[in-house]
């Protein structure tokens, strides 16, 4: 079961942070922390549709894309012919103008009329979208419908500026939001009553799916809701009366102690470990040595002697080193807590880069009763 977070303090183990950089989601033995169904799982069918459509920003200081992006120069064409300004691209200049996508998520149920945020980013080469306006821009789904349509000022949150070859630039000055920039224009509607409302767990797991059934069948009291697989719980209420709206209503909030695998996630980049509450450890024993290669370079000029035919000339060398540190052998006893563990992880004094290759080791020997997930 899962047990609810211990503060990092009371392992008193302070070189955890300081010598190993190791992140632990700890866990005491008393407490459940339970959670909400309706965090657990998603009604199936009811989920966010995702829109996207081509656009133009116009009103830029200067810092839009210029001649050589020529769809750009063709859209504005040909927004400009549908108004009554017939011009070729060939003739226009212009860098006041950026040739964007626009792309946006429409919840479920929404209705006509209710507006939603937008993201405007940048095709061209235009340097920064700021003080930009979109134009009219029809946003349609996968199915090609047309299902809202956005408009409006950008808000960029950088900025770019340059002058006498040098430049400035903060956060991305090539995409912005337009909060609320976009009318929905057709509604999402799912019938939620042309079958068995199904519930789609969000981590798939068999103990959490059996829970989450007989949680239900609890509150609702007609044993209607049944684990057809890890990732989903069915429910055929008996009471033809009563609607899915109400059924959710009722068991939404219900709280089950939901179950998941023992993973261990490591970021190389950064040297950032974090083990969930049910990796454990066998005994096994750790000899762990780093090497450290150092090369220095030298750079020295080579003067020939005076009035001699010699010419002057530059070289380098280099000085090469190798360290090697002979750490002892560790035996890390077996641990059936998190707090264990990470004693026994303190107990081998090594840095977060070498916990990397550390903890590897040990799932590759079968020490490690956890999944590996590198990123």
């Amino acid at each position: 079961m899962r047990n609810a977070l211990k503060p990092l303090s009371t392992l008193r183990t302070p070189r955890l942070f300081l010598m190993l950089g190791l992140a632990l989601a700890l866990c005491s033995g008393g407490a459940e922390a339970t959670e909400r169904i309706k965090d657990l799982a998603q009604v199936q069918g009811v989920r966010d549709n995702q829109l996207f459509g081509y656009g133009l920003v116009v009103g830029l200081n200067g810092t839009g894309d210029d001649q050589q992006v020529l769809f750009t120069a063709q859209s504005l064409s040909g927004m400009l012919g549908r108004l009554g300004v017939r011009i070729n691209p060939k003739d226009m200049s212009f860098r006041d103008v950026a040739a964007v996508m626009v792309t946006a998520s429409l919840p479920t149920f929404s209705r006509p009329g209710t507006h939603i945020d937008v993201a405007v980013s940048a095709m061209g080469n235009t340097r920064s979208l700021e003080g930009g306006v979109l134009l009219i821009t029809p946003l349609a789904g996968a199915d090609g419908v047309v299902y809202a349509v956005a408009q409006g000022a950008l808000q960029v949150g950088g900025f770019q500026v340059s002058a006498a070859g040098s430049s400035l630039r903060k956060n991305q000055p090539n995409s912005g939001i337009i909060p609320e920039g976009a009318t929905v224009e057709r509604a999402v509607t799912p019938d939620l009553s042309a079958g068995p409302l199904v519930l789609e767990l969000k981590i798939p797991d068999f103990t959490t799916a059996s829970r989450i059934a007989a949680a239900v069948n609890k509150a609702l009291g007609d044993g209607s809701a049944k684990a057809t697989d890890p990732a989903s719980v069915e429910i055929v209420s008996k009471d033809p009366k009563i609607s899915p709206v109400e059924i959710m209503q009722k068991i939404e909030r219900l709280e089950v102690d939901a179950d998941s695998l023992a993973r261990v996630a490591i970021s190389e980049r950064t040297g950032t470990i974090v083990a969930g509450e049910n990796v454990r450890l066998r005994p096994v024993m750790v000899a762990h040595g780093g090497l450290q290669i150092s090369v220095v370079a030298h750079n020295y000029i080579s003067q020939p002697a005076p009035f001699s035919l010699g010419q002057t000339r530059a070289g380098s060398n280099a000085d090469i080193t190798a360290t090697e540190q002979n750490n002892a052998a560790v035996a890390l006893p077996s641990t059936t807590t998190v707090t264990d563990l990470a004693k026994a992880m303190n107990a081998l004094g090594a840095n977060p880069r070498d916990l990397v290759e550390i903890l590897q080791a040990m799932k590759a020997a079968g020490a490690l009763d956890a999944e590996l997930e590198v990123f």
